[in-house]
């Protein structure tokens, strides 16, 4: 289905244009009309399949229509890395409409405090918002939501396992009853129908295929000792001119910089990037890397939802993901919008049982590579025999799918 299809104002077509954007995603054929039409909705889908266009195309249709000289449009994310990554895109689809739009986060400076504030005092049309920071400005009677008609709950999972739940349920107390509220999530576990039930009214529904890695995504695993994944990174980009944008992914913000340091020791461009830099470094990374200075970028898990970096080659799991729903958001920073793209995985002999819980989820076996041989054998796979849950039984190894995911180091 193509965009004009959707009788969109001529503005928001010729920015689209402008961007490259042709045909709809799934995801946007099948919620643009329902979100025009005034439905709330709550829709269930993955990172990579457009819902971002989903929801902000329609909400800039609606609010474009007629300038109130105040805050209408509310998008609550859960990082101010996405709220930043969503306002930029507001900003190329509403290029020619005119609307006006603000990120609201935390983690910068005076300056960017006092923009924010400006923003929300002069009524910016659209705001995208973190849940602290917002609380923040509410509490000191800056923002204004008396007057928000169209509210959207992006990554909901996410947020509700960072821990805004309370958070969510204030900014909620500040809204008007008459509202569209759309509610966007990758897993739909019994939380997120808890607080729809809350924040909803009527919505319809929508869900994609879930916990599923996008086809274009050529999935490989290596078995190995944990002493052998430096050299075996080192090993697998040095000298694959091919893949021009790679994002490694560790668990930890200390393997970042051992990672970093040991691919720059191959004379290979690459940066980190975590919770231990200031704001405005991460976004100097951030752009270098979408600018095609750096090469390659390794990060926690702050980059595996989100982030919409184009044309990712390859995508390293240095570890494997404490949550086997993050594996799919991991690897899906590459063979975004039917593009292909490569995922490798370091499973070492500690990570077995949860590597293969993720092949569970994705419902498929990942090929295991062999290492190089220069790096000596890996440890031997073993497959774990899940043993059947019992009535009553609570333990750890049964707890129920959903509940109380596993801390992240």
């Amino acid at each position: 289905m193509k965009f004009h299809e959707f009788d969109l104002h001529d503005d928001i077509l010729d920015a689209l244009y402008d961007m490259g954007f042709d045909e709809a995603t799934v995801v946007q054929e099948n919620t643009i009309p329902l979100i025009l039409e005034g439905h709330d909705l709550i829709g269930c889908a993955q990172t990579g399949t457009g819902k971002t266009a989903a929801f902000m195309l329609p909400i800039i249709e609606k609010v474009a229509q007629k300038s109130a000289g105040a805050t209408r449009a509310l998008i609550i994310v859960p990082t101010r890395e996405l709220a930043i990554q969503i306002e930029q895109q507001v900003q190329g689809f509403s290029y020619y409409a005119g609307t006006t739009s603000c990120a609201i986060y935390g983690g910068g400076d005076g300056k960017e405090w006092e923009e924010q504030r400006k923003a929300l005092e002069d009524g910016v049309d659209i705001v995208v918002a973190t849940p602290g920071k917002l609380i923040s400005f509410i509490d000191n009677e800056i923002a204004n939501l008396k007057q928000v008609e169209y509210v959207v709950l992006d990554e909901a999972d996410r947020m509700l396992d960072i821990g805004f739940h309370d958070d969510i349920i204030r900014i909620f107390s500040h809204l008007p009853e008459q509202r569209q509220t759309l509610m966007f999530s990758a897993t739909m576990p019994p939380k997120i129908r808890q607080l729809a039930a809350k924040v909803l009214k009527d919505p319809k529904e929508f869900a994609s295929a879930i916990s599923k890695p996008a086809e274009g995504v050529l999935q490989a695993a290596y078995v190995c000792h944990e002493a052998q994944k430096l050299p075996l990174i080192q090993q697998l980009i040095t000298g694959k001119d091919d893949c021009q944008s790679i994002i490694v992914f560790s668990s930890t913000k200390r393997k970042v910089n051992l990672i970093v340091k040991a691919l720059q020791k191959k004379n290979l461009d690459a940066q980190g990037i975590s919770s231990d830099l200031e704001q405005k470094e991460r976004e100097e990374v951030l752009m270098k890397f979408r600018a095609r200075q750096t090469r390659i970028i390794v990060a926690t898990d702050v980059l595996s939802r989100g982030i919409d970096i184009k044309d990712i080659n390859l995508v390293v799991n240095f570890d494997v993901p404490g949550d086997a729903e993050d594996y799919v958001h991991r690897i899906g920073r590459t063979a975004r919008a039917n593009t292909t793209g490569i995922a490798l995985t370091f499973v070492n002999e500690d990570d077995m049982y949860k590597f293969q819980q993720i092949e569970e989820l994705i419902g498929s076996e990942v090929f295991k590579a062999p290492l190089p041989p220069e790096l000596g054998e890996g440890p031997e796979w073993k497959v774990i025999q899940r043993k059947k849950k019992k009535k009553g039984n609570f333990k750890r190894n049964n707890r129920p799918k959903g509940n109380h995911r596993q801390p992240k180091k």
